[in-house]
């Protein structure tokens, strides 16, 4: 891009006195003039949609200043107030997510130190009235639970002495004598009233123990979740 430098001052012709040769407008002096302007015209850019090439810079003054972010006017805006922007947008603490891309955000975005972050993890919401989840990067839980092999056991109240009778005219087996808990299994057909009685047996339990239950190791305890690349801005 060119200015327009005059080459022939017209003006001094004027001053020179009638006959001098230097006087004279010649053809030559017009036409170096016009191919000047010419050249610096063809050389400017156009008011309405110009196209620049090489390297264009912006005016000096406020024009060219890099602008505050959040500025909504119709100045200019230079590289470096869009990076300033993005920088804004992304300040030290931030999380920046990809789905596909693992290239360091740093290299994506220009700006920042960038680690991975949460490898293998889901991310929660601060909760201050949670113990588990009121502290900023605090971690928890297990992607595997354990379910130990256990048994159960129970054991039945006492029933104290007692006895037992029974009605009819069968034959009644007679079970024991005193508190004895044998059974000795002997018919006894003497209770010609058809009762027979069943001797009061000593106060006992009764345990109760139920099969091996469960299997000791670990087993998948994932929520439905989707695979991304985290970052997190340090710097």
């Amino acid at each position: 891009m060119s200015n327009y430098t005059q080459s022939t001052n017209f003006a001094t012709k004027d001053a020179l006195t009638s006959g001098d040769p230097l006087k004279i407008v010649k053809g030559t002096e017009i036409n170096t003039e016009f191919v000047n302007i010419s050249v610096a015209i063809a050389t400017k850019a156009d008011l309405a949609s110009p196209t620049f090439t090489g390297t264009p810079s912006l005016p000096t003054g406020t024009t060219a200043v890099t602008q505050t972010a959040g500025n909504s006017s119709t100045l200019l805006s230079t590289t470096a107030f869009v990076q300033a922007a993005l920088a804004t947008l992304h300040p030290v603490g931030s999380i920046y997510i990809n789905a596909t891309n693992s290239t360091n955000p740093g290299t994506l975005l220009g700006f920042g130190t960038w680690t991975a972050f949460g490898a293998g993890r889901v991310m929660v919401g601060f909760n201050a009235s949670n113990a588990l989840f009121d502290t900023a990067e605090e971690t928890g839980g297990s992607a595997d639970s354990t379910l130990p092999s256990h048994t159960h056991t129970g054991t039945t109240d006492s029933g104290g002495a007692h006895n037992h009778t029974a009605g009819g005219n069968a034959a009644i087996a007679h079970f024991g004598t005193g508190t004895s808990a044998t059974h000795r299994g002997v018919a006894d057909f003497s209770n010609t009233s058809g009762i027979a009685d069943l001797d009061a047996v000593a106060a006992h339990v009764h345990t109760i123990t139920t099969a091996s239950a469960g299997t000791s190791g670990t087993n998948a305890n994932y929520q439905p979740y989707i695979t991304v690349y985290m970052w997190k801005r340090t710097a």
